[in-house]
């Protein structure tokens, strides 16, 4: 029986390796870190023989680009062992034959518009004398004053007209363990918006966490963002709710994007209290390039005050995306200096040192002292503009740095 079986073809590795060169304004330094080109390589079965394809100048830059990487993908996927991305830098060689390098097709591409829409800011004056450890703070989050400990905390997420990160804020809760709850806010008819007013109330009182998801409430318009949300915070009912979660239970309250207007609007940030906004108070305003953006940008974590932060350490740098149109943080000097003497400025914009920057590169909204984040002065109330909760393990594998920041995880365990 054996001397009639065949002996099995012992199977070796192939490898084909399809090098893409992309001439894209975004392309090189923005998706892929710095490379001009990227290739991808892909090792099946066969032969020893390697097979090279070059394919030079995409028509449709990105998207030429990435539905024919996608195509041979898909028709290469049933003999795939795996699929291994690298990425090589080399000169880019132009129409006269001459290699060149990657900063200089840059600079020949945003020279011209630059006095017209400039990136770069005019003086280093707008980090307001503010570098990273200026604001670092020691100080640690103070022990919670909560009877008994909560083993699943309740999270209220309100839904309001335009949001659209209320699905997202509820998943990454869930993982972190706590019991996520999305409250749709109606406003259809005013009975409906006074129902709703009622339930979210009362919603809020049985909550330990509320949650302000991102989104554009009512288009943010007109005159700016966040307006229902913090017309709705300020109703009697729902301020009087939010207050005894604050004062009385301990409770924590964050706001990312839309949220992070509606509490910078509502004083709930960076004071602690609702109350309405005077000359001097710190806002939100439109992105310095006067539109929306969206992108990744790196954060550092700057002070130890909010308990939302304690599962990270001062220092530690995140890569989180940002999509907005009105996320400038603008204060006075006076302000900006009692938010970094107070530890309330949570987190900043910052390279990939941790150096904060007015660099539209690396503080994309042009918000003063490149802050992205600040707090109550008790830290319980974090307001930030980068989306932390749109995170996953299959989310933005090509871009580097480290995308999970454990906000969550640190609020769940604060009533742990």
């Amino acid at each position: 029986k054996m001397k009639n079986k065949k002996k099995k073809k012992k199977k070796t590795k192939k490898r084909i390796i399809i090098i893409c060169n992309i001439l894209s304004r975004y392309t090189p330094s923005k998706l892929f870190g710095g490379a001009s080109i990227f290739s991808l390589v892909f090792r099946g079965y066969g032969g020893d023989d390697g097979v090279r394809a070059v394919l030079e100048s995409l028509p449709g830059g990105v998207v030429g680009a990435v539905v024919v990487v996608m195509l041979v993908m898909f028709l290469l996927g049933f003999v795939l062992d795996f699929i291994e991305i690298t990425f090589v830098v080399v000169p880019i060689v132009g129409p006269d034959g001459e290699p060149h390098a990657l900063p200089d097709l840059e600079s020949a591409w945003t020279a011209t518009l630059e006095p017209i829409y400039p990136t770069q800011p005019e003086t280093s004056a707008s980090l307001r004398g503010l570098g990273v450890s200026a604001v670092q703070s020691s100080s640690k989050s103070p022990i919670p004053n909560i009877p008994l400990s909560i083993r699943k905390p309740l999270v209220c997420i309100p839904s309001f007209p335009g949001t659209n990160s209320e699905y997202d804020s509820a998943k990454i809760f869930r993982e972190a363990g706590a019991d996520a709850e999305i409250l749709v806010f109606r406003n259809l008819t005013a009975a409906h918006i006074e129902e709703s007013l009622a339930v979210l109330a009362a919603k809020i009182r049985k909550s330990q966490i509320l949650m302000l998801p991102g989104g554009f409430s009512s288009g943010d318009e007109p005159d700016g963002s966040a307006k229902f949300i913090a017309t709705v915070i300020r109703n009697p009912r729902v301020a009087d709710a939010i207050m005894d979660l604050l004062k009385n239970r301990d409770g924590l309250i964050l706001g990312i994007c839309n949220g992070f207007q509606a509490l910078i609007k509502t004083g709930l940030v960076p004071y602690g209290d609702i109350r309405e906004p005077a000359a001097d108070s710190p806002t939100l305003v439109h992105n310095d390039i006067g539109r929306h953006i969206s992108c990744y940008a790196n954060t550092r974590v700057v002070s130890g005050l909010s308990p939302w932060l304690s599962n990270t350490e001062t220092g530690d740098i995140h890569t989180v995306p940002v999509s907005h149109g009105e996320g400038k943080f603008y204060a006075s000097d006076s302000v900006i200096a009692d938010l970094a003497k107070n530890g309330q400025i949570a987190t900043q914009y910052c390279d990939s040192d941790g150096k904060p920057s007015m660099d539209i590169a690396i503080n994309p909204n042009g918000s003063l002292a490149a802050i992205e984040g600040i707090t109550s002065p008790c830290g319980r109330v974090f307001g930030k503009m980068a989306h932390s909760e749109r995170t996953g393990t299959q989310v933005a594998k090509n871009i580097p740095g480290e995308k999970h920041q454990p906000l969550f995880s640190a609020g769940v365990a604060w009533f742990a």
